[in-house]
């Protein structure tokens, strides 16, 4: 019978319409849709949707109680596991992890466990969870991104006393800075996340830059914390290393995405609109990519996306790649930067490209790209944004001694979280690289046993 049903799917707005404004993309499923799509849930005796979830939360339990109507319950079992309910169910990459998993996915359409999650959490209150009672013990979580949060959440309902520090004015993270309004509403949807989390008892302080205002040590020393978490995330931009990367209207991804995230370039009451020009190349292909290309759209701008493969190797979501096309973004494959050209003002006149072609498989499998020999092109443009992927910033790493980090500048932490220096814990980008917000909320959640099981060991 489940099997049979036709997986439900979910409402977008107009691509003509979205294309112009920065209202969010998906609207989601209404209350009827939720439980039709709940009800193909085949509750299977060994849940690989589970497994495959960084949080481990329980999924067929959840989509039960949607599908008997039961929000409220179902966003309690949510409420067991994570904290960022509406926000994953977003911006996570579910056909890789839960959805990836789920048994009717063998022959068919997975259950889709990322849009239930999102609409019980947008049509249920605020769920009450149990809290340990306060030990007074003392820790500091470095960053207020989706690993800072999940750690700190976890904590406080420890009965830790858990203050954050946040090195920007808002806290969020990645999550406020990185994502665009259309993707995730900043005050729909993240505001009352870390409006729950404040609800816990946590401290956050913004405009704390951990290395330069305070350090771990200070911290540990001075201001009483007896073990600190950084969840810093991982936001050193990358380049080619081409000619013209210097010129006036090349930007990283970031830099692009947080400018128009600060800005709200879209929004009359806000006088400081971001220049993105009249046309647009993006280089890279991956999720920020696709964020930084839909955004330049939406400013007004002609856009290409640059990559050096074909469409099938694009490492972005396919829905957001789907999004991208139908809203005319322009995608130039086999195509690889070699030059930014500027005019006399030094200004970004055009970006110079080779044609590629695919090789042999390198070592992550993926058929590496090559030069065709005397393809060189160039591709008018005013604006060129490198989304190239990050690296963590060295400013905790250079001054917290003790730390070790790996060649590409990471943390080096156990599985559970624990650094070479002891009492500091780290995870999320700041010890991976850049990966997805749902595993730094899983790594946030282990380091958070961690360091209880830590403090606990020190009575």
């Amino acid at each position: 019978m489940a099997e049979r049903i036709p997986r439900v799917p979910v409402r977008a707005q107009d691509p003509e319409v979205r294309a112009k404004c920065f209202e969010e993309v998906s609207l989601g499923y209404d209350r009827q849709e939720a439980m039709l799509e709940a009800s193909r849930c085949l509750h299977c005796k060994n849940p690989r949707c589970v497994g495959a979830c960084p949080v481990n939360i329980q999924i067929p339990d959840f989509i039960a109680c949607v599908a008997k109507g039961d929000i409220a319950g179902a966003a309690a079992v949510i409420a067991k596991d994570s904290s960022l309910p509406a926000v994953c169910g977003r911006v996570c990459p579910q056909e890789n992890q839960c959805e990836g998993s789920c048994i009717l996915g063998i022959k068919g359409e997975p259950v889709a466990i990322g849009a239930l999650e999102r609409f019980v959490a947008d049509n249920s209150p605020s769920t009450e969870v149990e809290q340990a009672a306060a030990g007074g013990h003392k820790v500091a979580v470095i960053g207020s991104g989706p690993a800072g949060l999940a750690c700190a959440s976890d904590l406080a309902r420890l009965g830790y006393d858990v203050t954050v520090f946040e090195a920007l004015h808002k806290a969020g993270g990645v999550l406020e800075y990185g994502i665009p309004e259309f993707r995730l509403p900043k005050e729909k949807v993240l505001k009352p996340a870390i409006d729950t989390v404040k609800a816990l008892g946590v401290k956050i302080e913004t405009d704390v830059i951990v290395g330069r205002t305070v350090t771990i040590d200070s911290l540990m020393d001075s201001e009483g914390f007896e073990a600190v978490f950084v969840g810093t995330g991982a936001g050193l931009p990358k380049f080619m290393g081409i000619p013209g990367e210097n010129l006036c209207g090349v930007f990283s991804a970031n830099e692009f995405l947080t400018r128009n995230n600060l800005m709200k370039a879209w929004r009359e009451d806000y006088l400081t609109p971001i220049h993105a020009g009249s046309k647009v190349c993006v280089v890279g292909g991956g999720n920020v990519a696709m964020d930084a290309a839909r955004t330049a759209l939406r400013l007004g701008a002609e856009v290409h996306i640059v990559y050096r493969r074909t469409e099938k190797e694009l490492p972005a979501r396919k829905e957001e790649v789907s999004h991208a096309l139908e809203e005319g973004i322009v995608f130039d494959m086999l195509t690889n930067p070699v030059e930014i050209t500027g005019d006399e003002r030094g200004w970004v006149k055009s970006l110079r490209c080779i044609r590629m072609e695919l090789g042999e498989p390198d070592s992550s499998g993926r058929r590496s790209p090559v030069p065709v020999e005397g393809s060189e092109f160039e591709i008018p443009t005013e604006t060129v944004i490198m989304a190239l992927g990050t690296s963590p910033n060295p400013l905790i790493s250079s001054t917290t001694a003790g730390l070790e980090i790996t060649r590409r500048g990471c943390l080096v932490a156990s599985e559970e979280g624990a650094t070479t220096r002891p009492g500091v814990f780290a995870g999320g980008d700041a010890v991976t690289g850049a990966a997805t917000v749902i595993l730094a909320m899983g790594a946030g959640r282990k380091a958070a046993k961690a360091i209880d099981e830590y403090l606990a060991s020190k009575k």
